[in-house]
C-alpha cells in the first residue's frame, strides 16, 4: 500500500508530525503500520530479536538515542525483517549496508549511515513509550512514513 503523508495530514489534521530529520533508505518509499517500540543505545540486541518475530502490519520504531557512533540495522537484519513481514523500521540512529537495504522490500528510515556495527550486550527495552522528534511513540499507535516525513496517529488511517 502507498501512503502519502501530506494527504494524510490534510485528511486527518489531528496526526502528530515528527520533526524532519530522517532519510529514506529502504526498498519501500512509503510504509505504515502499528507501532512496536524499541529503546536501546549502541546495542541492537532487541532489534535483532524482534526481526525474527512476525511483523505483518507493524513498524518497528527504534529510539537509538540519536547515536552517530554505530549502526543499529544492517542488511542481514533488514532481510530478516522483510522475510517476516515487517512493513518498516524507523531508527533514531544509524544504519549500514545501505545499498543492499535499498533493494530490500522493507521501509527503512534513519538519521544517517555508519559502517560500524553495535556491540551485543542484550541491553534494551521493547514496547515502552519513546520520544524523539517532538513526538512520543506509544506501542499500538500507528506510524506512516514516506519521502515527505513521518506522522503518528492514535488510530489506523
Amino acid at each position: 500500500m502507498t501512503y502519502v503523508t501530506p494527504d494524510l495530514c490534510d485528511e486527518h489534521p489531528e496526526v502528530q508530525v515528527v520533526e524532519p530529520m530522517f532519510g529514506n533508505f529502504g526498498g519501500r518509499e512509503s510504509f505504515g503500520g502499528e507501532i512496536v517500540t524499541v529503546k536501546c543505545f549502541e546495542d541492537n540486541s532487541v532489534v535483532k530479536q524482534l526481526v525474527d518475530e512476525p511483523g505483518q502490519g507493524k513498524v518497528m520504531v527504534v529510539d537509538g538515542g540519536g547515536s552517530m557512533r554505530a549502526a543499529l540495522l544492517g542488511d542481514m537484519l533488514a532481510e530478516k525483517a522483510a522475510k517476516n513481514g515487517w512493513e518498516g523500521i524507523i531508527i533514531y540512529g544509524c544504519i549500514r549496508d545501505v545499498d543492499v537495504i535499498a533493494e530490500t522490500d522493507l521501509g527503512v528510515q534513519a538519521l544517517a549511515t555508519h559502517p560500524r556495527k553495535t556491540d551485543k550486550r542484550g541491553i534494551g527495552d521493547k514496547n515502552v513509550d519513546i520520544t524523539f522528534g517532538g513526538v512520543t511513540f506509544k506501542p499500538g499507535q500507528f506510524v506512516y512514513a514516506d519521502n515527505n516525513g513521518v506522522i503518528v496517529s492514535e488510530t489506523k488511517l
